[in-house]
């Protein structure tokens, strides 16, 4: 039945309907804005829905960024054209805004974590789906936004995949928080594309966005992931607003029309910076530790892996967490299954023997440091040969114009050995040469590795400034694997200075930014910084931060000013102790400035030495006031930023 106020807002000529529901996440009435086809009332058929997230500081009525004179009537156009829903959620936190407009929506702050929006959305789901006639599968389920909504439509389905099945953002803001209360995480798109192998993906970003480089960015990540089904858009437009609305629904509808999307996947990859959390029939829970992500991969019936980042996506492991798996019912009632467990350092391999329940589940436990898990008993299909992780996090980083041994380590995860495995080794990337490209393994043992890093070599070109991206493919028996590579720049030199702070305290001269029209100048800046003697010399157990001097930031006011960098070593008595996390200069996207406190082992040996980059960002607001869009000028300055590399070497004391 057609409410009441429903044929009185069409009467009207009102396009949309206000409601409310009771949520249980916030403890109070919830709105959203409501826009349905001409011919709801009569048709009776089951429509699509597409749930559209406002940008920071609007709310569900979406009039703060264009005083609801095109994105609504936008909105309503295509709805009244085309079979589908569109519901645009009120992100509207009480304690982040001033009033009914002005604030940060959907409690993704560092200091955040009150309310879980990812929980509320599955709230307003199972309230539209309760109310209205809708199509309930995945597939005929989307997300789109702009600015902090675009963020909320990427995020929210790389959590849910199982919820949502296409995805679009229009100049999405780059990098906010998650996660429960006191344990808050960065979470951004571009370190988290795997999450969405099972998503159609779209981005639009306007040509004269402010935030553009931060688009290119994301772009580039989910551009190079062959498994996502991505597309991009540009709009030549000059302001930060929603473009190519209508070309973008129509998008969400060929995901309505895509079969592949109602499939449920042989195997997902995912990451969770949750406790508790699910995906396609799993359930895992976090166990100890402190805050970071529970990162997953191949997870299908013949087994995962199983790692924990403290963040995204080159994080080290969470001490002392281990991680609870519970299976969908996969397996034959009742029926013994052999699980391996590989730690993916090497080492010892673990044999446990589990039964799966009534329902078909198995349940066992790993621990968090990172390990390949293979499920053998009935029904658990065959186990390929695994390529084991080549570098810190998701990318190998290697030196330029040197050759380079390939830490190539394959797995054999079955329980009998395998014989006669052939590896091969390519690139598409100019850049790479590889020295050799091929060998022939006699037999690696039931649950045994082989390190191949003496069989393949290869040298690696790169340019100046910032590290340069390429892949290697490793096959191993038909089996393919890409690998990322960081290649560190040409021409690195030693910065103009440098200072360790283990625990010292230094006044450095830093760029502010003026302000979103360009310009700025050095401030004086005290910082005390690290733990040690305070001697500006590394030692067996301090930590300390490392602040470089360059000659000219990124911005033409930026001279001779001093940056914190983010430390790369192979030393294995140098580790990244914590990831520090600071708001640059004046952004108004939440972006961080990530850098380094550095920790020196206990029982390192004084004296020693090892090669280091000292990686380090400079930002500008780059304003152009003579840039036309049409008759308008340019909204605003650009938000640019920039890597600078050195290359040191790091000495301890005797």
């Amino acid at each position: 039945m057609v409410p009441l106020l429903l044929v009185m807002l069409s009467m009207a000529g009102t396009p949309f309907e206000d409601r409310v529901f009771r949520s249980k996440v916030f403890g109070q009435e919830r709105h959203y804005r409501l826009f349905l086809p001409a011919d709801y009332a009569t048709s009776g058929q089951r429509y699509p829905v597409i749930y559209y997230f406002h940008g920071h500081s609007d709310r569900y009525t979406l009039e703060r960024y264009d005083e609801g004179k095109d994105t609504v009537p936008k909105i309503a156009k295509f709805v009244a054209e085309h079979p589908v829903i569109v519901v645009a959620v009120d992100g509207y936190v009480a304690e982040h805004y001033t009033g009914f407009y002005g604030g940060a929506p959907y409690d993704v702050m560092a200091d955040g974590g009150a309310y879980d929006f990812g929980v509320y959305f599955q709230e307003l789901v199972a309230h539209i789906d309760g109310t209205l006639r809708t199509m309930t599968g995945r597939r005929y389920r989307a997300t789109s936004g702009l600015s902090m909504g675009g963020f909320m439509s990427l995020y929210l389905s790389a959590r849910y995949p199982e919820l949502i099945g296409s995805a679009s953002a229009f100049n999405p803001g780059p990098e906010f928080y998650i996660g429960a209360k006191g344990e808050r995480v960065l979470w951004r798109p571009k370190d988290h594309v795997a999450s969405h192998k099972q998503t159609m993906v779209r981005l639009i970003r306007a040509s004269g966005d402010y935030i553009s480089q931060y688009h290119e960015e994301t772009r580039m990540a989910y551009a190079r992931a062959a498994a996502v089904d991505f597309e991009f858009r540009q709009d030549e437009y000059h302001r930060h607003w929603a473009t190519s609305i209508g070309e973008t629904f129509a998008f969400h509808e060929r995901g309505f029309r895509n079969p592949k999307l109602g499939n449920t996947p042989e195997s997902f990859d995912y990451d969770s910076a949750y406790r508790k959390f699910g995906a396609w029939g799993w359930e895992f829970e976090a166990v100890g530790g402190g805050a970071g992500y529970t990162v997953l991969r191949g997870v299908g019936q013949g087994g995962l892996r199983v790692e924990t980042r403290r963040y995204a996506p080159d994080g080290g492991a969470v001490a002392g967490r281990t991680v609870r798996v519970l299976t969908p019912g996969l397996y034959k009632a009742g029926a013994q299954y052999t699980v391996l467990d590989a730690p993916l350092n090497g080492g010892q391999v673990q044999r446990t023997v589990v039964s799966a329940g009534a329902d078909g589940r198995l349940r066992f436990e790993v621990e968090g440091s990172g390990r390949q898990v293979s499920i053998h008993g009935p029904g658990a299909g065959g186990q390929a040969p695994v390529v084991l992780p080549m570098g810190r996090g998701d990318a190998l980083r290697v030196m330029p114009g040197v050759e380079v041994a390939l830490p190539v380590r394959i797995y054999n995860p079955r329980l009998e050995a395998m014989k006669n495995v052939t590896v091969e080794v390519s690139s598409a990337y100019p850049i790479v040469s590889l020295v050799e490209t091929k060998t022939r393994v006699d037999e690696i043992p039931a649950g045994g590795f082989v390190d191949l890093s003496k069989v393949f070599r290869a040298r690696f070109t790169a340019g100046s400034g910032d590290y340069w991206p390429a892949r290697i493919t490793v096959q191993v028996s038909g089996v393919a694997e890409d690998v990322d590579v960081l290649v560190a720049p040409d021409g690195m030199t030693a910065p103009v200075a440098m200072e360790i702070l283990d625990g010292r305290t230094v006044t450095f001269k830093v760029f502010r930014q003026k302000g979103n029209q360009g310009g700025g100048s050095a401030i004086e800046r005290t910082v005390t910084e690290g733990k040690g003697n305070g001697n500006g010399v590394l030692e067996p157990g301090e930590e300390a931060t490392i602040w470089v001097q360059t000659t000219q930031g990124m911005d033409p006011f930026d001279k001779g000013t001093w940056h914190r960098a983010r430390v790369y070593t192979p030393a294995t008595w140098l580790e990244e102790a914590q990831r520090l996390e600071e708001q640059k200069g004046l952004e108004w996207t939440s972006a961080k400035e990530l850098t380094s406190v550095v920790r020196v082992r206990a029982d390192a040996a004084p004296g020693s030495e090892a090669e280091a980059v000292l990686w380090s960002e400079s930002w500008s607001y780059h304003f152009t006031p003579d840039v036309r869009y049409g008759v308008e000028p340019l909204y605003q300055a650009y938000q640019l930023h920039r890597g600078e590399a050195h290359k040191v070497v790091l000495r301890l004391g005797r």
